[in-house]
């Protein structure tokens, strides 16, 4: 495996699209097309991840006849396969679509199907009514029972009579959608109810799940996979070993880390999915010292500064309301103890993780430090946690149910709710980041790549995926900010008194997320506020909506962008920082692409791409205009840098032809640095042969004046420019702002 391009596969742009895309793909150096997932979904999906039939191909994309043909245009062009599976759950949301599901509540625990979902007990509740009452609008029709457009198989021998008696019969019970967070009775996707868990971990359910795609893999039309949320099973690693074990093919893992945690020692993959190199490269282009002045621009604005309250309050938001089935679910595992102080110990505990879940028994050490937080914060809760320590340690069913869970909290309290609540500097707001941790020095920086290298060296790499809160270049022009912070915050308290939003957490994200998105149509920028407003949970939230707050956000965009004196400044404010920006995303793109690891580039992301959150970076790609400047690029020309993005497929297809054509450039990692004027503006490291030069904190830069790079001996070469250089930056970044040398080229 050299690199990986991941494309979002939906109706529209299927099997037959894909294959169209290959040739651009092979010219463009990419060594293994990366889908998002290509089972069978819920009909209409635009993502995949909702999966109602696991043993055959998705027919909207072409079916099967459709994915073999796309495995030969892929072996004729040389190009691996590397397919997402999502082995947590499977999607409910039309019932009669998933033939496993729909026995299941056809048939109850006498189903042959009931032990493959994660159902606590019968009848199942299915929160799909309006309320409560609107049970009366149930009818029957046949052997089915109808709400609306929702439809419900009819136990046998059960349908005679009124509808809500029929109801009253099934192993099942519609109920009003509200009561999903704290009385659920079977396990689901974070807080999302038309997607049930899978009991992956029982042998047959994991052969019924997986043996379509195993045998993809054994027939060679698959040569890696990328596996979805592995922290919603209930044995991760016992599960990475058995598919390792069946499959061996190269296999990574959509596992969030912490700074400074590695994963369990015993699972048999590659690594992760790259967030872990997403925090480490983005943020080595933050500068550093301006933390201060954005955490008084936060003060000023009455943004909250404190990240751990914040994240304290988001994750015990999560415990108490869309996530209270599953603390009351793991509570009730907890012997000799009050039910209520048992929840409320297991809601404590799993708010005071400092990782996303433990595996025990290894990884113990990060279950201890969450139940000594949790006696801290909580004391008198001592004789719960107490009880919960023990049995965690013991193993059973409280172990498994918590380690499933705590991922959920912090996933949902931190991602999804504080990552919209804490807005001081929103570039670091990342899957895998730490807002608290304001930028990444250069030291740091290569410890955790000479650390990847070591541990890790074909973990992937990713700087935009389709989970990312905004895009790589949207990050890379908002770290700008961080060098010129007096004057973005001059300008946000200036744009504040005019057109202000009237919550301040949203409004300072709505300025910084104008410029790093710069230029953005107020549609999709109005859609975007709507879905950060949802999300905080401070003045609306998805399920309790105040109208005329959400009616303020969505008019805020055309408000801005129709002020002619206040649009007239962030238009120049974008353009002086634009420049400044595109260097940035060179650099951390160079740092990807030739680091350490197997790196993957999102679709579109070759060019500028300045998407936010989704499904705004689910949008389609022009890659017929991406392939023409591939074919121009292919002739020798030298483009410039500017607006079209083309010097950013220029640096993407010179390094991944490079470790197409000579792959042992791209191993072994050392710093290298600069010494002079201004060495503390390049991060550079050296491969095989190989070393990769960047610019840093631009704004600042002077000129290169005397910095030199200290060079190993022998003649070193740049790619993109093809001139050969002594070291004096000078001359080795007067066309780009990064370099790639190569030794004796």
């Amino acid at each position: 495996m050299r690199s990986t391009y991941r494309v979002q596969l939906r109706p529209g742009f299927g099997f037959a699209e894909t294959a169209a895309i290959v040739d651009y793909l092979s010219d463009l150096g990419v060594g293994a097309l990366y889908t998002s997932p290509i089972l069978t979904p819920t009909p209409g999906s635009t993502h995949g991840y909702d999966v109602v039939d696991p043993t055959r191909a998705n027919p909207e994309l072409g079916g099967e006849a459709g994915r073999r043909a796309l495995v030969d245009r892929l072996r004729a062009a040389g190009l691996d396969l590397v397919v997402d599976i999502v082995p947590n759950h499977m999607a409910v949301e039309v019932p009669s679509t998933n033939k496993w599901w729909w026995d299941v509540l056809a048939h109850g625990p006498e189903s042959r199907y009931a032990g493959y979902f994660d159902i606590e007990s019968f009848p199942v509740l299915l929160p799909v009514l309006g309320s409560d009452e609107d049970v009366s609008e149930l009818r029957v029709d046949g052997d089915v029972l109808r709400y609306y457009d929702h439809t419900f198989p009819i136990a046998p021998g059960t349908g005679e009579g009124d509808a809500v008696d029929v109801h009253d019969r099934q192993h099942y019970r519609l109920i009003d959608w509200r009561r999903a967070g704290q009385e659920l009775n079977y396990r689901r996707f974070f807080d999302v109810t038309t997607l049930a868990g899978v009991r992956v971990e029982v042998p047959e359910v994991f052969d019924a799940t997986h043996g379509e795609v195993l045998r993809w893999v054994s027939e060679g039309d698959v040569q890696g996979l990328r596996i979805d949320h592995p922290d919603g099973l209930a044995d991760p690693g016992g599960y990475v070993r058995r598919l390792a074990e069946r499959a061996r093919c190269w296999i990574v893992v959509e596992k969030i880390l912490e700074p400074g945690e590695d994963l369990p020692a015993s699972w048999p993959v590659a690594g992760t999915t790259g967030y872990d190199a997403l925090r480490e490269v983005c943020g080595v282009f933050v500068d550093q010292s301006a933390e201060e002045a954005f955490t008084k621009l936060a003060d000023s604005l009455e943004v909250p500064t404190d990240y751990a309250a914040v994240l304290d309050e988001s994750r015990r938001l999560i415990t108490s309301q869309s996530l209270a089935t599953e603390v009351r679910r793991i509570a009730s595992h907890v012997s000799d103890v009050d039910p209520a102080a048992a929840r409320e110990a297991v809601a404590e505990l799993m708010v005071s993780f400092p990782v996303y879940r433990s595996y025990l028994p290894e990884g113990v050490e990060y279950l201890t430090a969450a139940l000594a937080r949790a006696r801290s914060q909580r004391p008198d809760l001592g004789e719960a946690l107490a009880a919960i320590d023990t049995q965690l340690r013991a193993g059973g069913e409280l172990a498994t149910r918590l380690q499933q869970t705590s991922g959920m909290v912090v996933a949902k309290g931190t991602e999804d709710t504080a990552f919209y609540r804490y807005t001081r500097f929103a570039a670091l707001n990342e899957v895998g980041g730490d807002p608290s941790h304001f930028g990444v020095s250069v030291a740091e920086f290569h410890t955790a790549q000479a650390h990847r290298e070591a541990n890790h060296p074909l973990a992937m790499t990713a700087l935009s995926t389709h989970d990312t809160k905004r895009s790589e270049d949207v990050r890379a022009r908002m770290a700008v900010l961080a060098e010129l912070p007096d004057e973005f915050g001059d300008a946000v308290h200036r744009w504040t008194a005019q057109r202000g939003i009237p919550e301040p957490s949203l409004n300072l994200l709505a300025w910084q997320t104008l410029l790093g998105a710069w230029p953005i149509n107020p549609d999709r920028l109005s859609a975007y506020l709507d879905k950060a407003a949802k999300e905080s949970k401070i003045r609306t939230s998805w399920t309790e909506h105040d109208e005329e707050f959400e009616e303020t956000v969505r008019a805020w965009p055309r408000a801005v962008l129709g002020d002619p004196g206040l649009l007239a400044e962030v238009k120049a404010f974008a353009a002086r920082i634009t420049p400044f920006g595109w260097s940035n995303s060179l650099g951390q793109k160079l740092l990807q692409l030739a680091g350490p690891g197997i790196p993957d580039v999102y679709q579109g992301t070759e060019l500028w791409d300045l998407s936010l959150v989704d499904p705004d970076n689910r949008r389609p790609v022009d890659f017929a205009d991406r392939a023409d400047l591939v074919s121009k690029l292919a002739t020798g020309w030298p483009p410039p840098i500017d607006e079209t993005g083309a010097v950013k497929l220029h640096l993407v297809r010179t390094v991944l032809r490079l470790r197409h054509e000579r792959p042992s450039l791209f191993t072994g990692y050392a710093p290298v640095y600069a010494t002079g004027s201004a060495a503390h503006h390049v991060v550079a490291f050296e491969r095989s042969g190989l070393i990769a030069v960047a610019t840093r904190l631009p704004v600042a830069l002077p000129g290169w004046g005397d910095t030199v790079l200290d060079l190993p001996d022998g003649e070193w070469v740049d790619q993109l420019t093809g001139r050969a250089t002594d070291g004096r930056l000078a001359d080795t970044l007067a066309d780009y702002p990064v370099a790639l040398l190569v030794r004796g080229a």
